[in-house]
């Protein structure tokens, strides 16, 4: 297993490295695991990361406002069903640390073109908001994207670590 190339800002890396998340050049610190595959389970709110078919993580998620049934178009909050892949690791998005999902895929542009609509876009795995519009609270229980998949920033952490791009993803009902 190769070593997990970290982008990150300087401070978050400092506070990675004093919680000890991140890569001893020593060896002393055990690499974590690489995962294969994501699987998200909307009914269930559950984000697991697989490696050759075993769980090696699972994580609790917020999904978007109108989270049932496939994304359909721009502006629905519905979080995307179907297979897709990790395709670009942002730190410096809105929220804390972000992976895109490359929603639309073929289908998705081909059923938005049917219903003359934009299939939208920039669905992401991310923490919590950087500048939080509500109490902390609000973000913890219930759904609230625009359609992506929200996690704690302690679970992003733990994601952004074990995921590279590209790492399949497959979203369920």
């Amino acid at each position: 297993m190769g070593t997990i190339r970290l982008l990150l800002p300087t401070a978050i890396l400092a506070s990675l490295a004093a919680a000890g998340l991140t890569h001893a050049q020593s060896g002393s610190v055990p690499p974590l695991e690489t995962a294969d595959r994501i699987l998200v389970e909307k009914s269930e709110r559950k984000l697991y990361l697989l490696k050759a078919g075993r769980v090696l993580r699972e994580f609790d998620i917020a999904l978007g406002l109108a989270p049932r049934g496939h994304k359909q178009r721009s502006g629905d909050y519905k979080t995307p069903e179907g297979l897709y892949y990790i395709e670009a690791r942002n730190t410096a998005s809105d929220y804390f640390l972000s992976l895109k999902i490359s929603y639309p895929n073929e289908q998705d542009r081909e059923r938005a073109r049917t219903l003359d609509v934009s299939p939208g876009g920039q669905i992401m795995i991310h923490g919590q908001p950087n500048n939080p519009g509500y109490d902390e609270n609000w973000y913890k229980y219930g759904d609230w994207t625009d359609g992506c998949i929200a996690v704690s920033n302690s679970d992003m952490i733990d994601i952004w670590l074990m995921t590279e791009v590209p790492t399949p993803i497959e979203i369920r009902p």
